[in-house]
């Protein structure tokens, strides 16, 4: 492995459900439980927002097969802690079901502050992502990358679009989670910031109208991460595999990489028209259209990876990710992904139990 490769870190969030899958108050016992019971396993179990979440988050990674080995690692210990208590583990980016009471807001200080001054924003955030970080010089260097890949967004957001089914019916979207997720205040694409000074300001002027209450809720679609020397993409629905979410990581760190060895100014890119392309994105998924980073037409997202690849290609082959690359790119846009399945399971008989039976992989 080459070692001036970029390391790269995956966070995913899930549902912990019962048994007929709906959403239950037990994700913060399925976290200790897992914890207690993970030895010295790799990675790092964390409390979500809503008790009816957990999360897990990655060592440091350099190769694919090492996060890969860890994703699979992490969701089986959480799965198992939940199997033994009676509940069931979904990685699905919003509940299959429709939920008679929302859950409760995990007793951590700062998130009973964000309920409170949220109000049904907080408590309603029912949504499960994917985070992937990719490590950077520094923040100036950050800002520059983010500049050249917001045009990308779309493109990264099919990949893992996974929440075609929410409270029982189908939604019309791949990724029905983008659209509840942009309730908060500060989500959504980021601007093309000038400057670092230029992203400060905008986040200070969050933090003065209340916005945020802290600079842990800056959610753009990529953003400065604030606890660690990375860019850190969170576009996207939790994968519903490892592998799924492997490839999103992958081709986050080349685009990154590729965007560090690029001296060009960044693309013009209005925020207006980027919201445009990532509304088709969210709606059409992986097996539908996009519109094209390069020219705004809509081309099939197949094209538009093949692009991206082909844009990348020497940092993936740095990296040892291009045939990876190539071969999960294929079988996604053949096969379908998240969204796709979870369609499949609902069209026969029109339940989202089976939408859940198929999530939760354990029936």
């Amino acid at each position: 492995m080459n070692p001036d490769v970029l390391t790269f870190g995956i966070e995913e969030e899930f549902f912990v459900v019962d048994r007929r899958g709906h959403l239950s108050q037990a994700g913060d016992d399925v976290v200790d439980a897992a914890e207690a019971a993970a030895d010295d396993a790799e990675g790092e179990l964390q409390h979500e927002l809503n008790r009816s979440q957990a999360e897990t988050a990655t060592d440091v990674c350099r190769t694919h097969a090492e996060a890969l080995r860890q994703l699979g690692g992490l969701r089986e210990g959480l799965a198992r802690a939940a199997r033994t208590r009676g509940y069931r583990l979904l990685a699905a980016g919003a509940p299959p079901l429709s939920q008679v009471d929302p859950p409760r807001i995990t007793p951590n200080p700062r998130y009973q502050r964000m309920a409170e001054h949220f109000g049904a924003t907080a408590w309603t955030s029912l949504t499960c992502g994917c985070h992937v970080h990719v490590a950077i010089p520094d923040k100036e260097s950050g800002i520059r990358v983010l500049g050249r890949v917001r045009p990308w967004l779309p493109a990264l957001l099919t990949i893992t679009a996974n929440s075609a089914i929410a409270d029982g019916y189908d939604t019309g979207y791949a990724s029905w989670r983008y659209h509840q997720w942009s309730r908060w205040p500060s989500a959504g694409p980021p601007p093309q910031f000038a400057s670092l000074d230029e992203y400060e300001s905008i986040v200070d002027g969050w933090l003065r109208s209340g916005a945020i209450l802290d600079r842990g809720m800056i959610y753009w679609d990529v953003r400065l991460s604030e606890k660690q020397p990375t860019l850190e993409f969170r576009i996207s629905d939790v994968a519903a595999t490892p592998a799924e979410a492997v490839l999103l990581a992958v081709l986050a760190r080349a685009l990154v990489a590729t965007a560090l060895a690029d001296d060009a100014p960044p693309p013009k890119l209005s925020n207006e028209v980027l919201r445009g392309r990532l509304w088709r994105a969210s709606r059409e998924g992986v097996t539908g259209c996009c519109p094209h980073p390069r020219s705004g037409d809509l081309e099939p997202v197949k094209v538009v990876l093949d692009d991206l690849i082909a844009l990348t290609a020497p940092a993936l082959e740095a990296a040892g990710d291009l045939d990876f690359a190539r071969e999960g790119t294929a079988r996604l846009t053949a096969e379908g992904g998240g969204a796709d399945r979870q369609r499949r399971a609902f069209a026969e008989r029109r339940r989202g139990e089976d939408v859940v039976d198929l999530v939760a992989g354990d029936s």
